[in-house]
C-alpha cells in the first residue's frame, strides 16, 4: 500500500499536477479536477490544516484571512501562515453539537474603523441563546466589545447563525428555530428569522414590522428553519439564502432549500416544506431531497474563474460537496456538484482577494470522519 502511494506521488509530481502533496485517507490536494461538463479545470490545494471546526472565512482588505473555530477561537492567516495563537478566544462561547462561535463579518469600512462582528451561542438563564457582538481589531487583539443583539433563542442545534452586510449598509443575521418549530411563525420571537439591523444594533425604521403590534422590529423575514448561508446577487442585489430542511423529528427528511429572501415575506416553515405550496407563503427556488445540509452561500465576483462569475456556491455537510448554481437573475439555468465525497463535510465557501475559491471542511464536528490534518481550509485555482 505504501509503495502504491509513493508511486502515485512520484507520477503526479512528474506531470506537474500535485502542488501540495497527498493528504491521508485519500483526501489529497494539489489534484486537478474539472466541472461535470469539463469546461473548467481547477487545482485543489490545502491552505491551512489542523483547525477545529472552522465556521466562517472572511478576508480583510489587506489580504488577511479571519477564521472562526466553533469552540470559540478567532484565527488569522497571513503571509502564507496561520498565526500560532488566536487573535481572540471568546470566553463565554457555549459550544455544543452544532452551535458555538459561528458567524463573522467585517464592517464595510473595516479598512478605516477595524470593526468586526461575531455571532455565537452562550448560556443565559439555563437556556442556550445567541448574541452578536461587535469588536475593534487592533492587529493582535479584539477590543471595545459591544453587544449588537442578544437573547436570540437557540439550542445545541438550529442556532443559525450567518452574518452579512448589504449594500444598504445594514447587517443581516440568520437565526434558527432552536428546534422549536412553532417559533418560526411567532412574530414576538427572534427564532427562525432573518434580522436586519443598523451597524450599531439599532433598528432601521424601514424594517417591515416596525409598526406591527407584538412583532419584533428587528425581523426582516420569517418562517425559516435553520438558515446558514446568505449573500447578495451581484447586479440585482437579490438576497439568496440556503436553509436546512426537516430531519425526521420535525418533518419528513430532506427539503433543504435555496431561497430568494425579500422584505417582509413568510418562507413557510413549518406550515409548508419541501416543494409544498400555499398562498401567502414562499416556496423554495431550489429544494434538495435527500438532504445535502447546505451550510454557507457565496456569489463569485472575481475574474480568476471567468466561467464562474455570478454563480452561487455553497458547501454541504451531509452531502459532502460544493454545489454550484448558475443563475440568470431569479432563474436557475443549471447546477452541478463539485468535489463530491472527496473532502468530507464542507461548510464555508468564500472568495479570496486573489480570486481563488476557498472552502472549509467540518470533519471534526462529531459527525464526520476526520483525516489526520483536518479540519482544513482549501482553495480552488484554475488550471490554465
Amino acid at each position: 500500500m505504501l509503495m502504491r502511494r509513493l508511486l502515485f506521488l512520484f507520477l503526479a509530481l512528474s506531470v506537474g499536477l500535485l502542488a501540495c502533496g497527498s493528504a491521508p485517507t485519500g483526501r489529497g490536494t494539489g489534484e486537478v479536477k474539472s466541472t461535470q461538463a469539463g469546461s473548467v479545470q481547477f487545482r485543489v490545494e490545502t491552505v491551512v490544516s489542523g483547525l477545529e471546526v472552522p465556521w466562517s472565512i472572511v478576508f480583510a482588505p489587506d489580504g488577511r484571512m479571519f477564521i472562526t473555530e466553533r469552540p470559540g477561537r478567532v484565527r488569522v492567516f497571513e503571509n502564507g501562515r496561520l498565526r500560532p495563537a488566536p487573535i481572540a478566544t471568546i470566553e463565554d462561547v457555549r459550544s455544543a453539537s452544532e452551535s458555538g462561535l459561528m458567524g463573522l463579518v467585517l464592517h464595510p469600512q473595516f479598512s478605516t474603523n477595524h470593526l468586526l462582528y461575531l455571532a455565537y451561542a452562550y448560556a443565559g438563564g439555563g437556556d442556550q441563546l445567541v448574541r452578536v457582538v461587535r469588536f475593534r481589531e487592533t492587529g493582535d487583539a479584539l477590543t471595545d466589545r459591544k453587544v449588537i443583539i442578544e437573547a436570540i433563542p437557540a439550542a445545541p442545534n438550529h442556532a443559525g447563525c450567518r452574518l452579512r452586510f448589504g449594500l444598504d449598509g445594514k447587517l443581516y443575521i440568520t437565526t434558527g428555530d432552536a428546534t422549536d418549530r412553532e417559533l418560526a411563525q411567532k412574530m414576538d420571537s427572534l427564532a427562525g428569522k432573518i434580522l436586519r439591523l443598523n451597524d450599531d444594533g439599532t433598528v432601521p425604521q424601514d424594517n417591515p414590522f416596525v409598526s406591527q403590534a407584538g412583532a419584533r422590529p428587528e425581523i426582516w423575514t420569517y418562517g425559516h428553519r435553520n438558515p446558514q448561508g446568505i449573500d447578495f446577487q451581484p447586479g440585482t442585489n437579490l438576497l439568496f439564502e440556503t436553509e436546512h430542511g426537516p430531519s425526521g423529528f420535525d418533518g419528513p427528511g430532506g427539503g433543504d432549500e435555496v431561497n430568494i429572501v425579500e422584505r417582509g415575506k413568510n418562507y413557510g416553515w413549518p406550515l409548508i416544506h419541501h416543494q409544498q405550496m400555499r398562498e401567502g407563503l414562499e416556496s423554495p427556488l431550489l429544494e434538495y431531497t435527500p438532504a445535502c445540509a447546505p451550510a454557507s452561500g457565496s456569489f463569485y465576483r472575481g475574474s480568476l474563474f471567468q466561467q464562474f462569475r455570478g454563480n452561487f456556491f455553497f458547501g454541504c455537510l451531509r452531502g459532502e460537496r460544493i454545489i454550484r448554481v448558475v443563475l440568470d437573475g431569479r432563474k436557475v439555468v443549471s447546477q452541478e456538484d463539485l468535489l463530491k465525497g472527496k473532502y468530507g463535510r464542507i461548510r464555508e465557501v468564500a472568495e479570496g482577494p486573489d480570486g481563488a475559491i476557498y472552502f472549509s471542511t467540518s470533519n471534526r464536528d462529531g459527525r464526520g470522519s476526520a483525516a489526520r490534518d483536518d479540519d482544513r481550509i482549501l482553495k480552488l485555482t484554475p488550471v490554465k
